[in-house]
Formats: C-alpha cells, structure tokens, sequence
C-alpha cells in the first residue's frame, strides 16, 4: 500500500500539463447552442404548435398528442443535425443522482431514424432496481418517465436528454423533480393570491434558485490510493496537516493554474448546456473551490445544477482530478454545501423579497419578508429534515458550516424594522447615507436599502433581496430542500391570504389587515430570528431556551416527516400523500444505513489490513533497534516507550473493530428500519468511528513516513 502511495505521488510530479480548450471571448455566441428550448422551438415550430407549447408551459398544461408529436419531429431533426444517435428520459430517482436509458433514433425494421411524440411524453424503465420504500415490490417492474416541457431538453454528447418525473405504475412518486413540481405549483397560487391584494396584474409567481456548488478537487492518482475516498466518498482517516486553512490564505485566492484550466472546460461545457455559470473563486480549506451559477427557474436550476455536478465529474477526469462532493471528505477543515439562494419573482418582473421605493411594493415586500420567517418558525424541523443526510452531519456545526438549530439571520435593521413594526411605533431607523424605504403606513418605520450583513453561522439568512439556505450540503439535490421550503411557505400565505381577508370581510380597511396580521406573525415568530454566533454554546443553551430542536444526526431529523403536522401539510397541498412520505423516509434511512455500513467496512479493512501491519512491522524496526541500543549499553527508554505507544493504539484499534463488526451483525438483524438506523448511528458511527480514527491518525504520527500506507492530507491538499 506504501508502495501505491509514492507511486502516485510520483505520477502526479510526473503528469504532463493539461491546458484548457480555447474559447472565443463572446460567450454569448455559443451559450445554449445544446439546448433545444424556447428559442429553438420557437424557430423549428410552426406558431400556431409553438403558442401551443408555450401555453402549457406557462400554466402548468398537459400538451396535446399532436403537438407532442410536432415537438418530436423538431427536437429529433435539431439533434440528429448536431450528431446526436440516441435519445434518453433523464429523471431523478431517489438515489441522490439522476438516471438515464439510451434509445436509438434508428429503427432498424424501418430502415429510419425516428422518434414520436408517444416517445417523447413517455417511457418505461424498469422501476423494479430503483429505491421505492415499499411502495413497489420487487418483482414489479413496471414505472414511468414523463416529459417536464418546463425544463428544456439538452444535447450530452451524441444523446438528445429529456427531462422527466418518474412515476410507479400505480401512479406514486418515485422521484425528487415530481414533489418539487407540486410544491412550486402550490407556493405559485399562493403568492399570487396575495399579491393581488396589492396588485390585480400579477398571474404568476415563479420561484427562483441560485445554487452556490463548492467541491474539493484531488489529483486522481491519489484519489485510486485512498479506498475510504473510492468507496466512501471522504478520508475515514488523515492527520491534519501542520498547515491547513489556518492562514486564511486560500479564501479567495489565486487559482491554482491546474485547477483553472479545469474550470475553464468545464464552464465551456455548462455554456453550451445553458448552464449560467458566472462565478467560481477559492473557497476556504486548501483545494476547496466553489461555482455559482445567475439565478434561474427552481426546477431549470436543480436540474441545472444535477447537470453541472455530472460535467465538473467527466471534465475532471480529462485532467486527471477527482471532483468530491461529499460534504466533509478531510476531517479539521471547511466542510462544503451547496448554498441555495431562494427568492420569489412576479410575472410583471418583481422581486417579492426586495425593498425599493415604493410604499405599495416595501408592504409587498414585507408581507412576503415576514410570512416566511413565520413559515420558518412553524416548520423548522421540517426544514432541518429536508437537509439531513450522512453526509452531511459530519459538516453541520463545524468549520463555518451552519448548526443543526435552524434559525432565520435578517440583520440588526430589519431586525430594528420588524421590532418597532411589532410595537406599533413610529421611530425612523437612521444611518449614514443609506436610502429609506417609505411605506406612507404611520404603523410602519422607514426602512435602509440592504439591511443586513452576511452571518456565515445562519442556516437561514437574509441576504438583502432573497433568503440564502445555508444548511444544504454539497451532495445534496436542491430538489428535496426546495419542496420543503416553498411548500412551507405556500402554506403561511394560504393562511396569510385567510386571515387578511376575515379582517377585510370584518370592516378593517384592507391596508391595516396587512398590518395587524404581519404584527401577530412577528409576534409569534421572534423565537426563531437569531442574529449572533451560531457556533457559540451560548445559542445552544438559549436555543433550548427557546423551544428550538437541535436535532445533529439525521435519523433523528427526518422523523419530522412523519409528524402529523407534516403529513398534513403534504396532503393539504397535493405535494406528497402519507404512503409517499412514509416510503420517502424508509429510503432515506435505508440509504443512510448503507452508507454508514459502507464507511464501517472500509474502516475495518484499512485499520486490520493496512493500518496494523504497517504498524506491527514498524514496531518491529523500533524493538530491533531498542534491543541494539540495550546490547551498547545506551539508553533506549524513548525508543521502548514509542513501542508500548504503538502496541497501546494497536490493541485500541483491534478492539474496537473486532467490537463495532459484532454490533454491525447485531444491527443487521433488527427487522425495523428506524430502530437499524438510530443503532447505526449511534452505536456504530458515534461509538466507533471518531475513536479508531483518533488512534489511526495517532499512529500516522509515529509510523516513519516511507512506510506508511495511506496518501497523507497534506499531500491531498495542497494540489499544484
């Protein structure tokens, strides 16, 4: 295994560089030249089939067979012109990733290349291998992919991709796009409603999503030297290094060329993809970087950002580096999410979530402002569930990554805004030169344009124009966090929508039923605005105070799927039926489950067979020379007692291996779900883990360098 190591180690010196592809300077020239959507059906469609399609779009239609068919015909001449031979329904099981089936154009029985509109509405892969939760039994085969005109279809390759929702054949949602659909659906006739209080012109609400994707990248030969990093997705062992972001040096720092050269392809391809990715910077751990994309659609952005993660993952292998996602793959450094910054957006272009000068639109603003921090605080479980995965308990709470305590961050002025709002007063906020909002409501005080600062320890904050969702981890699809997000908060402006109207229907004048409602969900809602430390032992205890869960590991999380209070909100909206959200969770704790057995086993393997030996025979090198020390008459204490260090480590190691394989086979015979994953997490991965590691690493220290066996964090790190 040593061996493996230097020998990659060798390979990376060795690696000859790897330049990006050129690229003309005008992006827009060739932006979204692979994808066949608006634009493209607009050229290749007769108008009359174009209005057709653009109709249903926009109001959630089915699309008629015929038109289907006209669809078809175009999207199959455009692709076979770009050199595309196949065509695939991609969709978004429930394994975290996405999914495709290749089908030729080519008929051979025809002698033709073709593809019907029946082709392009629907498919049947074999649902039988896909995670159901019970919903389907084994030996039921049968489910269904059907087209979501609202995200465009896109060239990968030579292969035409159509994306799909995933259905059983008994009508149940095998999927993460299909929930999300339902729940942008829902969050848009809600918000509608209530901005016609204030604006009869607006018929739509769209939701939108800028993800912030942060990533390591390592070299791949040392990747194919770490097995825990193969097979587990994170180092399971690794000193930290004696540097490691300590310096605060690599946040925003020159990119290495290695890693640019990457960027540059793989940000060429998400072009032509229609991916709109504008930023990419150095994160905060050594060889952590992160890409944002403009903002977009909900649903066009998370399947966007599934796309981007599959390019950064085939263009990295072009230059030899391995992209990991995983939310804390090197212990003692930054973790990486995947910030989703949300907002909504009227059809007449307004930005419900930001202040302007306008009295109508800042009570807009601040109808929407507070109804979902009230939202926040009548589901914050739900919210912190929709987050929880393995993964990413290890990141949450530790460097710089938001708490498990959710909490909504808006700044001390709109904090100041909301307090004086609550109280009926009428004290006008100042500072400096900033502008004032003027709402010409007495009850309300004028309010600074871009209130807030940034508080990187909020898994929910306020940003100055939308709510960025800290909390969501790197691997994670933005698909599960934005159902339970915007289905929250549809639900708050139903009842927003409800009450105002019974004060209305009551007598009070409609601008003051705004007011007094927005008073009483300040009121009931200040327990979960947290402007401080969210790190701090000071806010657990206070947290506690307040009534908030804090909820770290993630079979304890998703429990709140099932409460009555959540059931009822998936029913009451069509989002999820009880059997749904049942088979869900069922998938959720068998996948964390496999996940966490998965690292057990690779803890085991590396600690018994590599780990040990290594050990043993060094051990061995260090009583040969203790005993040539003693035959001189020299002193050899220091040198007998890194011995006994050793056979101490040794010993605590093979324990407790030998210790966490019986409760595995223990575990592995309790029939019910729950029970297996409450024991897998804290009798397996909270027992055992940190302590192996803990001796492991200690080892690392005391082994001589040449002979130990796995690739060492500063190695993997500091990639050049």
């Amino acid at each position: 295994m040593a061996q493996l190591r230097f020998e990659a180690l060798k390979k990376l010196n060795d690696r000859p560089k790897i330049t990006a592809d050129a690229i003309t300077p005008n992006i827009s020239q060739f932006f979204g030249e692979n994808v066949f959507g608006m634009e493209q059906m607009r050229a290749t469609l007769a108008p009359a089939v174009f209005k057709k399609v653009s109709n249903a779009i926009k109001n959630h239609e089915k699309i008629d067979e015929v038109t289907a068919d006209a669809v078809a015909a175009a999207a199959k001449s455009w692709a076979i012109s770009k050199g595309a031979t196949h065509f695939t329904h991609w969709f978004q099981p429930m394994t975290g990733g996405t999914a495709e089936k290749h089908d030729s154009f080519f008929d051979a029985l025809a002698g033709i290349e073709r593809f019907k509109g029946s082709e392009l509405v629907q498919q049947e892969p074999d649902a039988s291998s896909f995670p159901s939760g019970g919903i389907r039994s084994t030996f039921e085969a049968r489910g269904y992919t059907a087209w979501d005109p609202t995200s465009p279809m896109f060239l990968y390759g030579t292969t035409l991709s159509i994306p799909t929702v995933f259905v059983s054949y008994t009508g149940e949602t095998l999927d993460n796009k299909s929930p999300l659909l339902k729940a942008l659906k829902a969050v848009d006739l809600s918000a509608t409603k209530v901005c016609q209080l204030f604006d009869k012109d607006i018929q739509h609400v769209v939701a939108s999503l800028g993800c912030e994707q942060e990533y390591f990248v390592v070299d791949e030969a040392l990747y194919m030297a770490r097995p825990d990093l193969v097979m587990a997705g994170r180092t399971v062992f690794g000193h930290a290094p004696a540097r490691g972001q300590q310096l605060e040096d690599h946040y925003f720092g020159t990119i290495p060329s290695r890693v640019l050269d990457f960027m540059r392809d793989f940000e060429i391809e998400c072009w032509k993809l229609g991916i709109p990715v504008r930023t990419r910077h150095n994160e905060v751990a050594p060889s952590q970087f992160e890409v944002a994309p403009l903002f977009e659609e909900v649903n066009v952005a998370n399947d966007h950002n599934q796309l981007l993660m599959d390019v950064m993952g085939r263009i990295g292998e072009k230059h030899n580096l391995k992209i990991l996602f995983h939310e804390k793959p090197f212990a003692g450094v930054n973790g990486s999410g995947k910030h989703n910054n949300w907002s909504l957006i009227t059809d007449t272009g307004v930005n419900l979530y930001a202040p302007t000068g306008s009295a109508r639109d800042n009570l807009l603003f601040l109808t929407f402002f507070i109804t979902t921090i009230k939202a926040v605080h009548e589901h914050a479980d739900l919210l912190r569930a929709s987050i929880a995965t393995n993964a990413n308990d290890f990141r949450l709470g530790a460097n710089e990554a938001p708490p498990a305590i959710m909490s909504v961050f808006i700044g001390a002025q709109m904090t100041a805004v909301l307090n004086e709002l609550e109280t009926n007063g009428n004290v006008k906020i100042e500072k400096g030169d900033n502008m004032y909002m003027k709402l010409g409501i007495d009850q309300i005080p004028e309010i600074i344009l871009d209130a807030t600062d940034r508080n990187r320890t909020s898994p929910f904050a306020f940003t100055g124009n939308k709510f960025e969702f800290r909390a969501v981890g790197s691997s994670d699809n933005c698909a599960t966090p934005m159902t339970a997000l915007n289905l929250i908060v549809a639900d708050q402006l139903e009842k927003f929508h409800e009450a105002v109207n019974k004060q209305i229907e009551a007598g009070t004048e409609k601008r003051l039923a705004i007011v007094n409602v927005l008073r009483e969900y300040i009121k009931e809602s200040k327990h979960i605005r947290f402007e401080g430390d969210g790190y701090s032992e000071e806010w657990v205890n206070e947290a506690a105070k307040r009534g908030l869960n804090n909820i770290k590991t993630m079979p304890k999380a998703v429990d709140a799927y099932l409460s009555k209070k959540s059931l009822a909100l998936f029913e009451k909206h069509g989002v999820l039926n009880h059997k749904e959200v049942e088979a869900r969770n069922e998938i959720r704790l068998e996948n964390y489950i496999k996940k966490v057995q998965i690292e057990a086993r690779v803890i085991g393997d590396l600690a018994v067979n590599h780990i040990i030996p290594t050990a043993i025979a060094y051990q061995n090198k260090l009583i040969v020379n203790a005993n040539g020390l003693k035959g001189l008459g020299i002193d050899n204490g220091a040198v007998v007692k890194t011995i006994q260090e050793i056979s101490g480590y040794i010993d605590l190691i093979k324990n407790s291996v030998t210790a966490m394989i019986e409760e595995r086979k223990r575990l592995n015979k309790e029939s019910d779900t729950h029970k297996r994953a409450y024991g897998y997490c804290d009798d397996i991965k909270e027992k055992y883990f940190d302590a192996i590691r803990d001796a492991v690493d200690k080892l690392e220290l005391l082994v001589d360098d040449e002979d130990w066996p796995l690739v060492k964090y500063r190695e993997m790190l500091f990639l050049r």
